[in-house]
């Protein structure tokens, strides 16, 4: 997947970012910490390299979500942009959302369905998974 040029921040304009590679591992997830931490039934994110996640304005503030975890936001708006996980220390993964052109980035998997909520349901035709993904990195 080739997509120069994906630019993103949060929802007041304090943080921006760059992707200077092409995300890869694009999917929803339903888990709780998820949708908790995102205020929606699922948070849709994709994947860079560590080093392919650059800040161009202001700053993100990260805040410990679980003991594998951090997530990065704003602390002016609080939009959450990116999720790092301690078995992937090389990669981090973005909110698809807080693109500027969202459409150019579309998941192709569901992961924890066994936590989504009854009521919300997808209709594509993406592979849904219990948890993680037997081909998660880093497992």
């Amino acid at each position: 997947m080739s997509l120069p040029g994906l630019t993103g921040g949060c929802g007041c304009g304090a943080v921006r970012y760059r992707l200077t590679s092409a995300p890869f591992d694009a999917g929803y997830c339903h888990c709780t910490i998820c949708r908790r931490s995102s205020g929606a039934p699922v948070m849709a994110f994709a994947t860079v390299r560590r080093a392919d996640f650059v800040v161009t304005d202001g700053t993100l503030r990260i805040r410990r979500s679980s003991g594998f975890g951090e997530r990065g936001f704003c602390a002016d708006c609080g939009t959450q942009l990116t999720m790092h996980v301690a078995h992937q220390p090389d990669t981090v993964d973005f909110t698809i959302a807080s693109l500027d052109d969202p459409a150019r980035v579309a998941p192709g998997f569901h992961l924890f369905v066994e936590e989504r909520i009854p009521w919300f349901e997808t209709t594509d035709g993406c592979p849904r998974h219990p948890g993680l993904r037997a081909e998660t990195r880093g497992l």
